[in-house]
């Protein structure tokens, strides 16, 4: 096995894992996922960047090695250390807020989806309601709903 089909080979282990990673619920396996996404993409452009060669420094300019997909590596570096720095404020401001790691279900997608005729898988379908309430799920936390007051009223 060459170098080049070692690379190949451990890029496409690190898209599969990030994708399936990014298929979670849970915000802290995104995070992960996107990481793995981010190094995939950085051994793409390695490899796609083609053999190494001679220093730019020199008297003639064959064999030089095209420094553009070091720059696109360097970038991609650079994204995916901020998107990944926004993605842990995210999930940091989710489990200040709310204690959970796992994104809800919505359940207006829930209801578009099965008005389109389309299955549901059983994640989807786990949305507890209490009767209670009038059908808003029971998620643990109290609801405090408040009716619209029009300021005109308390102008007259």
């Amino acid at each position: 096995m060459t170098v080049t089909l070692v690379l190949v080979i451990a890029m496409a282990v690190l898209f599969a894992c990030g994708v399936y990673l990014l298929l979670e619920r849970s915000l802290t396996r995104m995070l992960l996922g996107f990481l793995l996404l981010g190094n995939a993409l950085n051994l793409l452009l390695l490899v796609m960047s083609g053999a190494a060669g001679d220093p730019p420094i020199g008297k003639s300019s064959e064999g030089i090695t095209d420094p553009l997909p070091q720059a696109f590596a360097l970038t991609a570096i650079v994204i995916t250390f901020a998107v990944s720095a926004f993605l842990l404020a995210l999930i940091h401001r989710s489990w200040t807020l709310s204690r959970a790691d796992e994104v809800e279900v919505d359940e207006a997608d829930v209801a578009i989806r099965s008005a389109r005729g389309e299955s549901t898988d059983e994640d989807d379908t786990e949305v507890d309601t209490d009767t209670d309430t009038g059908g808003t799920p029971d998620d643990g936390h109290e609801r405090h709903h408040e009716a619209p007051t029009d300021e005109r009223e308390g102008s007259r």
